[in-house]
């Protein structure tokens, strides 16, 4: 059994099932590619849970944007919780600040409290906290399992020295689980002291559409490629991946 776990997140059924049949150990379930992630549908869920085998961790995030959240918010968050959790959820990924920048204790605790006995993951909400120790023990005695998190830069690379700071203070107390734009070299990068024990890649690519029609004048979207890509998975880049986590 190899000791570092793999996570992709995943924000269609094509890049799920593919991400599955190449050897990702778990999904992060998400909507919205271009917000970074937003609570995905009950119906892709359920779906999943008929065709994979592996644990699939549930993105809740309401909408794009700030993660200070109204009891509005909450409240929907609360509902999606527990409907997701019902459909077979293994795990949940959620972060909530307060307007000054710090982990808001109430708030994650009212969500791990409907979660339950399921593992709660703190998101890249972390890497925007205005005191990163402080928020690490927040997290720990708030009773989540794990934090994803790129060293508070905007991606692995940037935050390498971070991440392994932070693996270090966190020893067995939480898994510190890098991710956004991890890439395979990462692996023996962060495994340098020994305490990587999982790892969040995309391992994202494209594939053109299968249309072949194009409206000539009207756009949905400000990406001009919006409709003649869609967001799947690279099957080689897991494999490199899997490659050096083998090699720990």
């Amino acid at each position: 059994m190899e000791k570092i776990l793999l996570e992709a997140p995943v924000f269609t059924v094509e890049a799920a099932l593919k991400a599955a049949e190449y050897g990702i150990n778990r999904l992060e379930l998400c909507s919205d590619f271009g917000e970074g992630g937003e609570t995905p549908s009950a119906g892709m869920l359920a779906f999943l849970k008929e065709k994979v085998d592996i644990p699939i961790f549930v993105m809740l995030r309401p909408r794009g944007g700030d993660f200070v959240y109204s009891s509005e918010e909450l409240y929907v968050m609360k509902k999606d919780i527990a409907i997701l959790k019902n459909l077979g959820a293994d795990g949940f990924v959620f972060g909530v600040l307060d307007q000054n920048g710090h982990v808001d204790r109430e708030a994650c605790k009212y969500l791990i409290n409907v979660a339950g006995e399921l593992p709660c993951t703190f998101h890249r909400a972390f890497d925007i906290a205005a005191d990163k120790k402080k928020a690490l023990s927040t997290i720990i005695d708030l009773g989540f399992q794990r934090i994803l998190t790129s060293g508070g830069e905007n991606d692995v690379t940037q935050g390498l020295e971070t991440i392994l700071e932070l693996l270090e203070m966190a020893k067995d107390d939480i898994i510190i689980m890098p991710g956004g734009g991890s890439k395979p070299e990462h692996v023996s990068q962060l495994n340098r002291n020994g305490h990587l024990r999982e790892i969040h890649a995309s391992c994202k690519s494209y594939r053109p559409t299968q249309s072949s029609y194009f409206h000539p004048s009207v756009s949905l979207s400000s990406d001009p490629l919006a409709f003649k890509q869609v967001l799947t998975v690279d099957q080689n880049m897991v494999s490199l991946f899997r490659k050096e986590i083998a090699a720990q």
